[in-house]
């Protein structure tokens, strides 16, 4: 029975000791990854962007961001441990050791007569007979009776003088901390703890084995349903023009399993008709463009008149239910873009490339979107190949203000960026009509917009010139600078509701046949992680060359101090074509702003491989098998990409042409151009 108490009583310590080994590192990693956070503020504080609420802190919010599945599970550990303490603390007692002499209250060694004495004395006060007390008759015959027939026992009393029990030497004793009714099998409970040891042991098990193989073959890695990847994949084509992405980006399995309630009719008509010039109907034919666009899936329906509410800003006029929907919509979105910009590049011809195109389509997709930009806003307009979508992303701006602001030469949003302060403001306050706090806003979001520059170098390791079949690398250093002195900030979209961090897209791409040799994504918001991704390259590619040691770690100091100042390295490989001259362009988007894409041009040469295995002795009179960097004295380059305009506006004449030609049109972009022309 002693051992039996002593088990129920190390129970609670036993299962405080297995919760507080996991919980209490975890707890202090938690704790510490909180403090180490940095408290600058990254995100635009411009009076749009407060008023939207998305950044501001209040106690339901800060409640709402505290309210997380780990942080309530870790809430809820902690609440359990402190109980077990409790109970620990106020029901544990010291399990007593059987001693004869100290129950009837005797010295070791005391005479038969003491031991009498002592006994008759202790039956007095807890004998049955004496006293009434069901305590004291417990006590009598478990402690006192046993107690005085140990000591009046000859052997009894022996064995205990010389082991420390009456009933002689002892063996060790082993128990399990639980409870008793768990290690009786007899009845009840013998069920009770079978039933225990399958749960835990074999269906707990199985149940989470079932619950992840279930999820891991319905999602991938990111979170995307596999199902939106083959739809993606089916439906992604290599000429497959910028507002036209959107159909694409609807098709995904998540927006599908929203459900399209009948109460949605009524709701969804009255947005129809708010956004139905941004539809792509053709008004000759209105009335039957219209019964079309109604035939689709409901579910097709219903998510892309939602992301038209995005685009238009008319998210006002949803019912709760659907603004419901809308936000979920709206949620998903970074991640599914995000993979339709990975089907996209694709590897897809022979040679290993991806698509331009639609690469370019689906991130001009993501900037309107988080902007809440209509597509039609890059139509070409007033001059600007661009449109006006760059500037509706300002606050307070508005088509009719962006008239204004043209006649007075200023036609496209870079030429805004590079006005003067003080010039700006004349223009803003004088003839847009702007408000010096209007002004100030548009002044904040400037400051916190991006501009890129981009250095990019293709090389073969130890060789001179690239020959054909070289496998060729290509470094790269993409430097973002802004008017508020940040490297990772949040960008300015008050009518996105969720937080959304910058990334940016390196394409390396032949515009003309469309394919993009090298993709890679691009952050910079984790300033550690690009460190120690920039010195493993840089290290690794000084190994290879033969470098000193002296010159590794200065080529890595040189890396470090580069990315603290707000560069990020890309290194890439790819295999060099047959011999020619490539006219390459390196393309740096931004997923969330419009107008600060980065467009620059690259010439490769590549030789023909000689038949000894050996480099050719000379290179060509134009120089380098490699030329790099912006060719803005050549004229003809400056042609060629003056003469893109934003798709939006001459898709279906690109159509025309591509069937009539056979060929796939060139891909271009207006941000991708305009940005060019700025070099």
């Amino acid at each position: 029975m002693g051992a039996s108490e002593e088990n129920s009583a190390l129970f609670p310590i036993f299962v405080f000791t297995i919760m507080a080994l996991p919980l209490v590192p975890y707890t202090i990693v938690k704790i510490l990854n909180t403090f180490s956070k940095k408290a600058m503020t990254i995100h635009c504080q411009c009076s749009v962007c407060s008023r939207s609420g998305k950044y501001r802190k209040s106690i339901f919010k800060r409640i709402s961001n505290f309210s997380t599945c780990s942080n309530l599970t870790l809430l809820l550990l902690w609440i359990v441990m402190a109980v077990l303490i409790y109970y620990i603390k106020h029901t544990s007692h010291e399990v007593k050791v059987f001693e004869p002499f100290s129950i009837l209250g005797l010295e070791h060694g005391a005479s038969d007569s003491d031991i009498k004495k002592a006994y008759r004395r202790l039956s007095i006060q807890y004998h049955p007979d004496k006293n009434p007390d069901p305590e004291a008759h417990d006590y009598f015959v478990e402690y006192i009776s046993k107690a005085y027939q140990a000591l009046t026992d000859p052997v009894s009393r022996e064995n205990f003088e010389k082991y420390g029990h009456p009933d002689g030497r002892q063996g060790l004793q082993m128990g399990i901390a639980l409870p008793p009714f768990l290690l009786n099998i007899d009845g009840a409970s013998g069920g009770i703890l079978l039933l225990g040891i399958v749960g835990v042991c074999i269906l707990l098990p199985l149940v989470l084995a079932v619950i992840y193989l279930s999820r891991s073959a319905k999602y991938t890695g990111n979170y995307v349903m596999h199902q939106t990847l083959s739809a993606y994949y089916y439906f992604m084509k290599p000429s497959l023009a910028p507002s036209k992405v959107l159909g694409v980006f609807i098709k995904a399995a998540e927006f599908m399993e929203i459900p399209v309630r009948r109460s949605d009719g009524e709701p969804l008509q009255k947005l129809f008709m708010l956004v139905r010039s941004e539809l792509n109907l053709d008004l000759k034919n209105i009335r039957q463009e219209q019964a079309k666009f109604w035939k689709q899936h409901p579910a097709l329906v219903k998510a892309e008149l939602l992301i038209q509410a995005q685009l238009t800003r008319e998210s006002k006029a949803l019912t709760p239910a659907l603004l419901r929907d809308f936000r979920r919509m709206l949620e998903l979105s970074p991640r599914l873009l995000e993979e339709l910009v990975k089907m996209a590049l694709l590897p897809r011809t022979a040679q290993g490339h991806g698509w331009l195109r639609p690469a370019i389509g689906v991130v001009e997709l993501s900037q309107n979107i988080i902007q809440a930009v209509p597509l039609s806003a890059r139509k070409v307009a007033g001059g600007s190949t661009e449109g006006v979508a760059p500037f509706l992303q300002l606050p307070h701006f508005s088509e009719a203000i962006v008239k204004k602001i043209a006649r007075k030469k200023v036609r496209t949003f870079q030429e805004l960026r590079d006005m003067t302060l003080e010039d700006r403001v004349e223009l803003l306050t004088q003839v847009a009509g702007l408000s010096s706090t209007e002004t100030k806003d548009v002044e904040m979001v400037l400051e916190m917009m991006p501009s890129l520059t981009v250095d990019i170098t293709c090389e073969t390791e130890g060789e001179e010139g690239i020959q054909e079949g070289d496998i060729v690398t290509m470094h790269v250093w993409i430097t973002l600078k802004r008017g508020s002195g940040l490297v990772a900030a949040l960008p300015h979209a008050p009518y996105y509701p969720f937080f959304k961090e910058e990334n940016f897209w390196l394409l390396l791409a032949d515009p003309v046949s469309n394919d993009v040799w090298i993709s890679q994504k691009v952050s910079f918001m984790d300033e550690a992680v690009a460190i120690t991704a920039a010195s493993k390259a840089i290290q690794e590619l000084k190994e290879v060359s033969g470098a000193s040691l002296k010159e590794t770690n200065a080529a890595v100091r040189e890396a470090v101090e580069r990315v603290k100042s707000g560069s990020r390295l890309v290194m890439g490989k790819f295999q060099a074509p047959g011999e020619g001259n490539y006219n390459l362009t390196a393309f740096c988007l931004c997923d969330s702003w419009i107008g600060c894409d980065k467009k620059t041009n690259l010439k490769i040469k590549i030789l023909k491989r000689s038949r000894a295995g050996t480099r050719t002795g000379a290179l060509s009179e134009e120089g380098a098998g490699m030329e790099e960097g912006i060719e803005e004295e050549e004229q003809e380059e400056e042609d060629e990409y003056d003469d893109y305009e934003s798709e939006y506006s001459e898709d279906e004449e690109d159509d025309k042409d591509s069937k009539r030609n056979g060929v796939v049109p060139a891909a271009g972009t207006a941000a991708a151009a305009e940005s060019s022309d700025n070099e």
